[in-house]
């Protein structure tokens, strides 16, 4: 493949070489010249064209092993091979010109993104002191429809709490706090936070302790255990959800609702893909099983699902397999 490229790029001396070649076995032919006359030059000329050749080529090999390293992309242009001609240093300068753009494009998308982030956290702190205010008013009222309007003020609360996932997911600041902690403290806030629907929608809780410790970071496993519970309730309308240890740290979340079809869950988890059923709810984004998904990587857990149509969805979460620290 070097040889190749760089046989290519010659082309014009081998051509040049090869009329030079022809004009003196023309001239030998023509004028009948002794043999000796013109071997002796010519053997010497080959000599010296492959020695300039080997050199020539050691250069252009050790030149492109410069420019293919990943570390020059760090370098300046005074880090740059040096030029053979005018045209190539012309290049250089052009490269040179081309990666300052890109290195002020960067930075103003990190200066942006970071502007957009803090922009969406205070809305978020500003939009939940209104949600406290709300949900102080119907403290006192237990209706139907304070339950109702209490759910509603969680899924809002849950919202929230997504737009920032989904931006702080690829900050470089993301707050992982990796320790031991109790998953059944993790469990129970979950669920405590969506009792309005349990009792509103008359959904049985089928909860096992686990009575286990798990290492990862407690806020973002708290966030998908949080919105596996809102999405079990969301999708399921009479029966039970069902919270349990299927094996050694496999916790397992499972609902007897309408289930994901068989087509959809090949993709619950991609961005953005909402499936049949959340075709059906117009609300649904289709980010919160991603982010889920997204965490868990970064966590070193794994996802996955089961679910049947019309019989309910299993949602398993993986906390045996560590690939990080602790902190």
């Amino acid at each position: 493949m070097i040889v190749s490229s760089y046989l290519k790029s010659r082309i014009k001396c081998l051509i040049t070489v090869m009329l030079i070649i022809v004009v003196f076995a023309s001239s030998y032919f023509l004028f009948d010249m002794p043999a000796i006359t013109v071997l002796y030059p010519a053997i010497l000329s080959l000599i010296i064209l492959i020695c300039v050749w080997i050199y020539d080529f050691a250069r252009f090999y050790k030149k492109h092993k410069y420019l293919s390293l990943e570390l020059l992309a760090d370098a300046s242009l005074e880090d740059y091979p040096a030029a053979n001609d005018l045209i190539e240093r012309d290049y250089q300068l052009i490269i040179d010109k081309l990666r300052e753009e890109e290195k002020l494009s960067k930075n103003k998308a990190v200066v942006d993104y970071n502007n957009m982030v803090e922009y969406y956290t205070i809305w978020a702190h500003q939009i939940k002191t209104p949600i406290a205010s709300m949900r102080l008013s119907l403290q006192s009222d237990d209706s139907e429809l304070a339950r109702k309007l209490g759910g509603d003020l969680v899924r809002i609360e849950s919202y929230v709490e997504m737009v920032l996932t989904f931006l702080r997911l690829d900050s470089d600041s993301t707050d992982y706090v990796i320790k031991q902690v109790e998953l059944d403290s993790i469990i129970k806030c979950a669920v405590k936070k969506f009792k309005g629907d349990f009792i509103r929608k008359k959904l049985a809780l089928d909860y096992e302790s686990t009575e286990a410790k798990v290492l990862t970071d407690e806020k973002w496993l708290s966030f998908v255990v949080e919105q596996i519970i809102s999405n079990a309730v969301k999708y399921t309308d009479t029966g039970k959800i069902s919270i349990r240890m299927s094996a050694p740290g496999i916790l397992c979340i499972e609902d007897t609702g309408v289930g994901i079809c068989p087509e959809d869950l090949p993709r619950i988890f991609e961005n953005g893909y909402t499936g049949f059923n959340g075709r059906q709810d117009k609300s649904a984004s289709g980010i919160g099983l991603y982010l889920c998904r997204r965490i868990c990587d970064n966590l070193g857990h794994k996802i996955s699902a089961q679910s049947t149509p019309g019989v309910g969805t299993k949602i398993s979460i993986d906390l045996s397999t560590q690939h990080i620290g602790i902190e």
